[in-house]
């Protein structure tokens, strides 16, 4: 096997990818963009793009390789086992008071916009079809482990549950998959001129997103970064990911299938993490400096292991 043409295979994966979260950094930093840019086409991609992009995929697909219900189900038992497992160490080394951000940053990842992007660029339809599928689930799960260990240690904070329920089912991806699905499955038709609008839209998704994520990382939370919030990174970014891939491996999973897996588990922190501390006011620099260790790190780690796995043709 030729490795370095298996490793310039793996960086056309990953460069497109994580070349425009270091664009958004530039831009940034050159004054091209700024917070109010950000805010204004992240709530563009999250209620208008991405659910179309989501919605578009899954009706194109063939629900026969799209939907994947063994896959799905791993990747609950899977995201069960690392929080409980980072859980168990945050109650052995991690003072109690930082314990809820520290598990969460540890284990939720952002699968609906870099997972979804390494998706689309290393497997292209089928990708996009079964990560958006996949995405719905990871939300459910992600939102509902975090305000648990976010209340378990805020006890003064009371979650309202009737609130989180209405966010999570009115999740603009979570509906576009859900309408999708049947869409699909009965072959509704759609007119030609509505699907070629809706992919012209969709296409603003991913490139916007990551320049986004690069826009609001603060490079000064590197310096700021110290003890715990590299620990959680160390788990989010190597540990779980090695693990839940090769448990996958283990029971089955090869080709696209593992490959999927890999990325979802691999990705960095959600930034949505920061924003569900600091809306239950928990330690907000802490989620921060760990979503910016992570999401830095990542170039070099999902790089390393698409090309790990890639060499050693289990993907």
């Amino acid at each position: 096997m030729d490795l370095f043409a298996v490793f310039l295979q793996t960086l056309n994966v990953t460069l497109p990818v994580f070349s425009m979260v270091f664009l958004g950094i530039g831009l940034k930093k050159a004054g091209w963009i700024d917070d109010r840019f950000i805010e204004t086409a992240s709530t563009l991609v999250f209620k208008g793009s991405m659910p179309t992009l989501v919605f578009i995929s899954i009706v194109k697909a063939d629900l026969s390789q799209a939907l994947l219900p063994g896959l799905m189900a791993f990747f609950t038992v899977a995201t069960f086992a690392c929080f409980g497992l980072t859980w168990l160490w945050a109650i052995w080394r991690v003072e109690r008071i930082e314990r809820g951000v520290y598990v969460q940053g540890a284990f939720r990842g952002n699968c609906g916009i870099v997972g979804l992007a390494l998706a689309a660029s290393m497997y292209g339809d089928f990708g996009l079809s079964a990560g958006g599928i996949l995405v719905g689930l990871v939300i459910l799960l992600y939102n509902t482990l975090s305000v648990l260990i976010l209340t378990w240690y805020q006890p003064d904070q009371q979650a309202d549950w009737r609130s989180i329920s209405r966010g999570i089912v009115t999740n603009p991806l979570i509906i576009g998959t859900v309408v999708a699905i049947p869409v699909a499955a009965i072959g509704l038709p759609i007119p030609q001129w509505l699907m070629t609008s809706g992919e012209y839209f969709a296409r603003l998704t991913l490139p916007l997103a990551l320049i986004c994520i690069g826009g609001t990382l603060s490079l000064g939370a590197l310096y700021q970064a110290r003890g715990i919030a590299f620990s959680a990174s160390l788990i989010k970014m190597v540990i779980f990911p090695a693990a839940a891939t090769l448990a996958a491996w283990a029971c089955g999973f090869e080709g696209r299938q593992l490959g999927l897996l890999y990325l979802f588990f691999a990705t960095p922190s959600a930034a949505a993490s920061f924003i569900m501390v600091q809306a239950m006011g928990g330690n907000a620099r802490l989620a921060a400096n760990i979503v910016a260790v992570t999401t830095l790190a990542a170039s070099a780690t999902i790089t390393a292991g698409v090309f790990t796995l890639t060499a050693l043709g289990v993907i």
